[in-house]
């Protein structure tokens, strides 16, 4: 849990700018993460496996696009770790005024 005080001469505006602040920083996240899932589940589509079993089974090798496609494929999962990270961070932020 992640608790936020916040001391202003405005307190109320100041914890009202802050929450809106970290709400647009929400949606902003969760447009980021939906494109990353589609991007990862084309991947999934393309080679007929999950990402889980591209990470244990697979190498640069046995995609048609060799490294590059791995790269990104290995890419879109790391993006989508963070982001998911960051996501439940901020859900975690709790107000005290």
């Amino acid at each position: 849990m992640i608790r936020l005080h916040i001391q202003s001469d405005t307190q109320e505006a100041a914890l009202d700018l802050v929450r809106s602040a970290i709400a647009a920083e929400v949606s902003r996240l969760k447009l980021g993460l939906e494109a990353t899932n589609r991007r990862i589940h084309s991947f999934e589509e393309r080679y007929g496996v999950t990402s889980e079993v591209f990470l244990s089974e697979f190498t640069a090798e046995s995609l048609q696009g060799g490294d590059q496609e791995y790269v990104a494929w290995a890419g879109e999962l790391k993006i989508y770790e963070r982001i998911a990270a960051q996501l439940d961070t901020l859900r975690d932020v709790q107000y005290a005024a």
